[in-house]
């Protein structure tokens, strides 16, 4: 029983990268991984094809949900859009750092208002940092930012802690440096996670996941190691192995 439980947590970590263009693709991979208490990650692609019904839907199977539509844009309008997604009932959802800390503080006040004299749940509201793929290279030379990547994720955490978010997308190098700044209750959720052996793909700043959680992060998104294998269910079975092992 103490095994099935350290796997079960284990499993309430990993957050499955839904990278589908639709909904029945993504539904192949659910049946396939039914019962394993993971969270399902929903980004721009499948949102934008699948829609709320799916949310709605993986909810409705009682499934942790984080809505990955990284928002950026004025204020007012990443405001409504936190609205919409909290009515949703997404346990999850980010907005981008570099909108400002009134951006981000407009994101928290669409969950207010959401919310309202509800009882419903707040979704925790988190901010994207630098993206996995972003190299010192561009950083520096394409999106114009002066010194090292884990400077700047770390300002940019600082910053999302201020606005009063509950932590940050970061690559799981830099935890460490945000748990620091930010203390160890201030949440990370790293991609750029990939179990020994697998292909980097476009990802620049990787680990394992045992790498990622000893380096202290909260939660690790998977993707294309889970849903690219010919066996899903058993590519995370290995994954919590590799996490519960002693």
């Amino acid at each position: 029983m103490e095994q099935a439980g350290e796997r079960a947590e284990a499993a309430a970590r990993i957050m499955v990268a839904l990278d589908y263009p639709d909904a029945r693709k993504a539904e192949l991979l659910i049946e396939q991984l039914e019962g394993i208490p993971c969270w399902m990650k929903v980004g721009m692609q499948l949102f934008y094809a699948a829609g709320p019904d799916f949310i709605t839907g993986l909810k409705q199977r009682g499934y942790r949900v984080f809505l990955d539509v990284k928002m950026h844009d004025i204020p007012n309008t990443v405001k409504g859009g936190s609205e919409s997604v909290t009515r949703l009932g997404v346990d999850m959802f980010n907005v981008h750092a570099a909108g400002g800390i009134h951006m981000m503080q407009y994101a928290l006040e669409g969950v207010d208002k959401a919310i309202g004299g509800s009882s419903a749940k707040r979704p925790q509201v988190i901010a994207v940092t630098q993206l996995t793929s972003t190299s010192q290279t561009v950083l520096n030379d394409e999106i114009g930012i002066s010194g090292p990547v884990e400077n700047t994720v770390v300002r940019y955490a600082q910053l999302a802690r201020q606005a009063g978010l509950q932590g940050v997308v970061a690559s799981p190098l830099e935890v460490a440096a945000v748990k620091a700044a930010c203390g160890k209750e201030f949440v990370t959720v790293t991609p750029g996670i990939r179990p020994a052996g697998a292909d980097l793909g476009d990802q620049s700043r990787v680990m394992t996941p045992p790498e990622a959680f000893a380096a202290g992060t909260d939660y690790v998104v998977i993707g294309r190691p889970i849903t690219g294998a010919t066996d899903p269910r058993e590519a995370i079975e290995r994954i919590i192995d590799s996490v519960t092992q002693r």
